[in-house]
Formats: structure tokens, C-alpha cells, sequence
């Protein structure tokens, strides 16, 4: 147990006193939201007998909320009739979200594109739609499903900015927001003396979008387009299920569309879908390591090894949360008594890096962000089977080897490391 300082001054003239601590402790870990595939009823009421062995960070939850009602919203399957589309990309968050538990990444992509104007520039693309009598425009995403063929997008031979974007893990992530954007930036701002001025992640400002007229520190997406968990809901919900909300109240293309904007509204305990989405998320613990490997001689030798080549400079090992009560999210949220004065091991410092893989987008932040992806936190890696932002390396060792840019120092003293060592090293990557 480490504890923070927390410093409560008396004035009494001159004399200024110290009058209390807190204990910072380790965020709970575990796999712990064992998928359930339950049926929600009209009435929000649960079918069957939901989120028996699922099992929260001990967030506390809104009146008449409970975890597995969260879960089960987040597993939910949609239809048209509940706002499903018109484009999407999956019926449920689950779909994509889950391997081994819901919320946790999994070997599932979605389609970017765009190109660049006469000034190099990126430029979201206009897809059009049925038979041509439509446009989707003013974002980068391709949706891969739609609701009839009139709506189906397809990417124009015009766009030659073409990438594929994993899904990303979302299990711990209550922690990572409740983190102090100062934190963030004081990463960002020591990394270049760390490196040589090799390494230089970027820290973007994007709106948040449930307290109008405030920004923050992006944090979530691979292009740290949203700066909170219940932006990313939101967005996630229109971009990849086609589901508008009160955060995104409208619907990229009315082609087949059925149901009117916005189409998630609160249900009997005044919740919406996309709050019932960030509840589950706050609530999950963070992703447990395999202690039994992390343990071996080689995963200690890994560890050391990891440190010592400079992969620790992005895949920052341990951060700790904001105190509970903390005001944060432009006013929007506070941080509540379970992920306040936490300790967490994301091994990731949440940055936008050029490391040689960018794929060419802008999404939220400025133009230089267009070749800079977000570090991928690697708790949770084990299990894994697909790496990197496009899912496209099948082994740790040929990630590794992708390395370039503002990390090819680090590569290159890898490849300098022996081959028992670099199999070390990997050991201890196979151990998040």
C-alpha cells in the first residue's frame, strides 16, 4: 500500500500545517465479466438470471442500476427497430468488445479511409449511397453492414488513405479516466529528455462532449478522438451501430432508416444506453497479469530487459488515479470512491506516437496527428492473438519489428539483444 499525500492547510496567520493523508492501492484485476448473453424486457427488467459470476471494481451504481443490468445493456443485440443503422458495423458492443469476457479487445477490425488535398491534407471521404442519389460525409469510417443494399457503403477508388483499425480493450478504462489530464502531459512533456528527443508523444485537446464548450485530454480510440468514456460510448454508438443519442443526435444517412433521432432515450431509471455503457466500463477491473509466467526466471529477465531498451518510455508501467471526488470531465464527473487513489499498470502512456505505422488520419486532433497513433496499453496482451493498430502482426516479435519512427532506437537495441534475451523479453510481454 503507498499512500498519497494529500495536503489540507490550516491558515492561522503564517502557519500553514498538514493535517491528512490517503492510501493509494492497487486497482482490482481480474477477467470478471464473463459473458452473458442475456435478454433486457421493455421495462429495462433483466431475463433470466444475468451477472451471477460477474463481478464489478465495487463502483458504486446509480439508484436501481446494477452491474449486470450494465452488461447486459452493453451485450444487447439491435434491430432496426431499436435504432440499428442504417450503417454498422455490429448489432452489440459485445460483438466487437469480447474475447474470453465481454469488454476485453478481440481480432475484430473496422475499415478508414480518406485522402489528402493539394496542401496534404487529410480529407474524410464521401461515400455514395443508393445508386448514388446519396452522400455519407465528415468521417473516416466505412461501415462494413447495412440495413438493405441502398445504404451499403463501399470505399471509392478516390480514397487512397485505406487502413484497418482493431478493436480496442476497454476493461480497466474507468481507471485510465479517472487519471489527472496533468498526467498525461507531464508524460509527454519528460519523454523527449528520456529519449534522446527520439520520443515525443502528443497529448490532444478534443471536446467533451457532455460538458459543451470544455476539452480534454483524448485518451480513448486510436486517435485519442475522445477524451472520456461516455463521449467514446457515444460515439462508438453512431459509428458502429449506427444508434444516435443525445451526444450524437443525429444519423448519418436516413436511406432505410425507420426509427427517429435520437433513438437512445432513458429508460425507467432515467438511464440511456450510452450511460448504461459507461457505468459497465468504470465498473470493470483492470486486466490481471499471468502472474504464474511474470513469475519465471525468463519474465523477470523480460521485465529488466523491457526497461533497460527503452520500451517503458511509451508503454508507461504504472499510473495512479485522481483522489475520489475529484472533479473531472469539464465538470461532468466525479471520481468516485472505487477508482479514486488507484494504482494501475496499464503498460501504455495514452500518447499519440509516430512509430512508422500511422496510417495517414486525422480524427479529432490537429494535422500532424495524421501519421501518430495512440501507444497500445499492453495489459491484457495475453490474451491476444493479433497485434499492432491493424491487427495485421500474427507474432510479438514482427510487432516489435513494425517499430520505427520515434521508436526505432528501441528496436534497434532489441535486435541487438541476444536471442535468449529477445525471447526473454517476449516471455514478459506474453505475461500482461
Amino acid at each position: 500500500m503507498r499512500y498519497r499525500k494529500i495536503t489540507l492547510f490550516l491558515f492561522i496567520g503564517a502557519t500553514v500545517a498538514v493535517i491528512g493523508q490517503q492510501a493509494v492501492t492497487e486497482a482490482p484485476a481480474g477477467f470478471t465479466t464473463p459473458t452473458l448473453g442475456q435478454a433486457v424486457g421493455p421495462n429495462g427488467e433483466l431475463i433470466g438470471n444475468p451477472g451471477t459470476q460477474s463481478v464489478s471494481n465495487g463502483i458504486a451504481e446509480p439508484p436501481g442500476d446494477t452491474f449486470a443490468l450494465d452488461q447486459a445493456q452493453f451485450e444487447r443485440r439491435h434491430d432496426a427497430s431499436t435504432g440499428l443503422g442504417p450503417v454498422f458495423n455490429a448489432t452489440s458492443c459485445a460483438e466487437c468488445h469480447q474475447n474470453g469476457v465481454t469488454g476485453a479487445a478481440s481480432q475484430v477490425t473496422e475499415v478508414r479511409a480518406g485522402h489528402r488535398d493539394a496542401n496534404g491534407n487529410f480529407v474524410n471521404p464521401t461515400i455514395l449511397i443508393n445508386g448514388g442519389a446519396n452522400t455519407i460525409t465528415g468521417r473516416s469510417i466505412i461501415n462494413d453492414r447495412s440495413l438493405c443494399p441502398q445504404a451499403q457503403e463501399h470505399v471509392p477508388d478516390s480514397e487512397d488513405i485505406r487502413t484497418f483499425r482493431a478493436v480496442l480493450n476497454t476493461l480497466g478504462d474507468g481507471f485510465v479516466e479517472a487519471v489527472d489530464d496533468r498526467t498525461f502531459l507531464a508524460i509527454a512533456a519528460n519523454q523527449p529528455a528520456g529519449s534522446h528527443g527520439m520520443i515525443h508523444g502528443e497529448a490532444v485537446q478534443v471536446p467533451i462532449l457532455e460538458a459543451p464548450g470544455h476539452t480534454g485530454v483524448g485518451k480513448f480510440g486510436w486517435k485519442d478522438q475522445d477524451p472520456t468514456i461516455l463521449s467514446f460510448s457515444a460515439d462508438a454508438y453512431l459509428n458502429e451501430m449506427g444508434v444516435t443519442s443525445r451526444l450524437k443526435p443525429t444519423d448519418v444517412t436516413s436511406v432505410c432508416k425507420v426509427t427517429s433521432d435520437p433513438e437512445d432515450t432513458p429508460d425507467h431509471l432515467g438511464m440511456a444506453d450510452i450511460d448504461h455503457f459507461a457505468q459497465f466500463i468504470r465498473g470493470t477491473q483492470v486486466p490481471p497479469r499471468d502472474t504464474a509466467l511474470a513469475a519465471t526466471s525468463d519474465g523477470l529477465a523480460g521485465q529488466y530487459l523491457f526497461k533497460a531498451i527503452g520500451c517503458n518510455i511509451c508503454h508507461v508501467e504504472t499510473l495512479t488515479t485522481d483522489r475520489p471526488g475529484a472533479v473531472i470531465n469539464g465538470g461532468a464527473y466525479t471520481v468516485p470512491e472505487a477508482l479514486g487513489n488507484r494504482i494501475i499498470h496499464p503498460y501504455g502512456d495514452f500518447l499519440l506516437h509516430d512509430v512508422g505505422t500511422g496510417d495517414g488520419i486525422v480524427q479529432g486532433g490537429p494535422p500532424d496527428t495524421a501519421n501518430k497513433l495512440r501507444t497500445v496499453p499492453l495489459w491484457g496482451l495475453h490474451i491476444k492473438s493479433r497485434f499492432m493498430h491493424d491487427n495485421a502482426s500474427l507474432t510479438l516479435t514482427d510487432a516489435i519489428q513494425r517499430h520505427g519512427g520515434e521508436a526505432q532506437g528501441v528496436t534497434s537495441r532489441f535486435n541487438q539483444l541476444a536471442p535468449e534475451q529477445q525471447q526473454q523479453l517476449i516471455t514478459f510481454l506474453k505475461s500482461l
